[in-house]
């Protein structure tokens, strides 16, 4: 089932159970695909919903960071279960063993030897972790480890 039908049978049935926290995080993820589709004019695959999906936990962890360095407890609660339940319409995050793999594998497909090479290896990585969620700048540190 396409993900946007799916973000609207669950707002029909969080309407019926009156959850409105549930139903205001899913009108959200609805929305922002909803405007790239049109942005775009032409639906939109898997790999562009899970890079709005992306770009909504980015946002998502900075308005929780923020909140906390503002005393804003309440705020960062409720960021941090918006955060949940867009990551439950992700893919399982990579572990350390298979980015740490990644990383071996792509140093050794590119060739690369120096900081220089980091593009390269970066791109690779992520090629190697298709249909995985991790996290880039963790990624980044083992290349920058690996190459540096």
């Amino acid at each position: 089932m396409p993900l946007l039908e799916r973000l609207q049978a669950e707002m029909v049935s969080a309407m019926k159970a009156k959850d409105e926290a549930r139903l205001g995080t899913l009108r959200m993820m609805k929305a922002a695909l909803k405007k790239q589709e049109i942005d775009g004019r032409k639906p939109l695959d898997e790999a562009a919903e899970q890079q709005i999906l992306n770009t909504l936990i980015k946002q998502r962890h900075e308005s929780v960071e923020m909140f906390r360095k503002g005393g804003r407890e309440d705020l960062a609660a409720q960021e941090e279960a918006e955060l949940r339940m867009i990551e439950g319409y992700m893919p399982a995050m990579a572990s350390d063993d298979e980015i740490q793999a990644a990383v071996e594998a792509a140093v050794a497909e590119t060739g690369a030897s120096g900081p220089k090479g980091m593009g390269q290896v970066m791109k690779a990585v992520q090629g190697k972790l298709a249909g995985k969620r991790a996290d880039n700048r963790k990624v980044s540190e083992l290349v920058k480890a690996r190459l540096g």
